[in-house]
């Protein structure tokens, strides 16, 4: 057995386990509105936006848009066209989905990698903030195997990717004493 048959295997198997030990109307309509909610980052960027409001918390929400940019053009744009891994629910037809058919491949996933990302970047920013953030994250991703459209192995994927991008994002703004210059943006310059 190769090692991609291995991953494989054990990908079905957690999803098999969860679609058989799991799967209620309650937690199809919870995913199910996970899986609209989080569609292209929406939530996201309403955060983000709420963050851009108060200087406070504007670098905040700068580095979550920031940081999802990345992410969609890393995860969306070069790795599912580069592995064009095909999603569970498009190889095993017979589970009923409790949403419709997504049409792109699955290596990683975009819900995942973006919530991550969003919510990496605002735990680097304010931990307090954050843990909640990364919490929503670990649901959205987890939403995504019950709902049979992600294995295992893409869920963990886009919340490595996802976190990778916030802290390199994070760093660098750091390093270049963004945050100073973000929070000073509005300011009224003295004569």
């Amino acid at each position: 057995m190769s090692v991609i048959e291995a991953i494989t295997n054990f990908d079905f198997s957690v999803l098999y386990w969860i679609q058989e030990n799991l799967r209620s109307e309650f937690l199809d309509a919870v995913c199910r509105f996970l899986s609209i909610s989080f569609e292209g980052g929406i939530f996201w960027f309403v955060v983000a936006a709420a963050l851009l409001i108060f200087r406070k918390t504007r670098t905040a929400g700068v580095m979550v848009i920031v940081s999802m940019g990345i992410v969609l053009l890393m995860g969306e744009f070069g790795l599912k066209n580069i592995f064009c891994r095909v999603r569970p629910c498009n190889i095993d037809t017979d589970v009923l989905l409790a949403i419709h058919r997504p049409s792109s491949y699955s290596f990683p996933s975009g819900h995942t990698g973006s919530s991550f990302a969003a919510a990496g970047a605002i735990f680097a920013y304010n931990k307090k903030l954050g843990i909640p953030a990364l919490c929503v994250a670990l649901l959205v991703g987890l939403s995504r195997m019950y709902l049979f459209v992600h294995y295992p192995t893409d869920v963990l994927a886009g919340m490595v990717l996802g976190l990778t991008v916030a802290f390199l994002v994070a760093f660098v703004f750091r390093k270049c004493d963004l945050d100073r210059r973000i929070q000073s943006i509005g300011r009224r310059q003295s004569a």
